[in-house]
């Protein structure tokens, strides 16, 4: 499943409608529905807000169930990151509770986009 579907299943779930889900977590409901119908996926602080308001776990947003696909993709990103650096980002996860993992990436997302925007 993706994070639409799995926004969608939850929302559901808990009986929200689109539009009292959008006010709750405060975003937009066109953005949401961008979101269900997969057509964009939401920052990490949007999934933040919306898991919250859900009263999920952030990784339950972002579960896949096709675990080859991930199986796959965890490969790729060790081959590109290097085994080393890999080993040493998931230890120091296992630190940090998921929210301030979130926070930690959201940061390192603002950063990058500073940065991009100095070198232009």
């Amino acid at each position: 499943m993706s994070i639409g579907d799995n926004l969608q299943k939850y929302r559901n779930l808990k009986e929200f409608t689109l539009k009292e889900l959008a006010e709750k977590s405060r975003i937009g409901v066109h953005a949401l529905e961008s979101y269900e119908s997969n057509e964009r996926v939401p920052e990490l602080d949007t999934v933040l807000k919306i898991s919250t308001v859900l009263d999920i776990p952030a990784s339950e947003l972002m579960e896949s169930e096709d675990h080859k696909n991930i199986d796959d993709e965890l490969h790729n990103l060790v081959q590109q990151v290097g085994v080393k650096r890999s080993k040493l980002l998931l230890r120091k996860a296992l630190d940090f509770s998921e929210e301030d993992v979130l926070k930690a990436m959201n940061l390192l997302y603002e950063l990058n986009e500073e940065k991009s925007k100095k070198e232009v």
